[in-house]
C-alpha cells in the first residue's frame, strides 16, 4: 500500500492513492487559497465518515431505512495541550427507529477502522531519499 504526496502549487498538497487524488489546501487565513479541506479537517472527517459507513452498512444489513439517520461529530480542543482532547459521535435516528437496534447501531459505529487505528496507533517514521 502506497500513497504519493505531491505539491501542485501554493500551499496545496495532494495525496494520490488508488487512482484518486485527495486534494488539500490551507485556509485563506493560513496563506492558502482555501480550495480544498485542510489535512487536519480531512483527518477529523475520516473519523465521522468511517463510523458513518459502519452505521450505513448496519442499516442496510438489517433492512432499515436511512432517511433521517445521521451522525453529529463534536470535537473538544484543549488549547493548553494544543490537541484534540475529545471527540463525541452522536447517531440521530428518526422517530419509529426500532429500539431493539439502537445499541447494536452504536456498537457498529465503534468498529470504525479509523477509531481502532487511533486506539492502537501505527508507528510513523520519516526519512529522506533521493529520487
Amino acid at each position: 500500500m502506497e500513497m504519493k504526496i505531491t505539491f501542485p502549487g501554493g500551499l496545496r498538497v495532494d495525496a494520490e492513492y488508488d487512482g484518486r487524488v485527495i486534494a488539500t489546501d490551507q485556509g485563506v487565513r493560513a496563506g492558502g487559497e482555501g480550495s480544498a479541506p485542510e489535512p487536519y479537517s480531512l483527518f477529523l472527517a475520516s473519523i465521522g465518515t468511517c463510523a458513518g459507513i459502519y452505521v450505513l452498512s448496519f442499516c442496510r444489513n438489517h433492512g432499515l431505512a436511512t432517511d433521517g439517520v445521521h451522525l453529529t461529530q463534536r470535537m473538544q480542543y484543549d488549547p493548553q495541550e494544543r490537541r484534540m482532547a475529545r471527540i463525541d459521535l452522536e447517531i440521530t435516528v428518526p422517530p419509529g427507529f426500532p429500539e431493539k437496534y439502537r445499541k447494536a447501531l452504536e456498537r457498529s459505529a465503534e468498529l470504525c477502522a479509523v477509531k481502532r487505528a487511533l486506539a492502537n496507533p501505527p508507528e510513523i517514521t520519516v526519512r529522506s531519499a533521493e529520487g
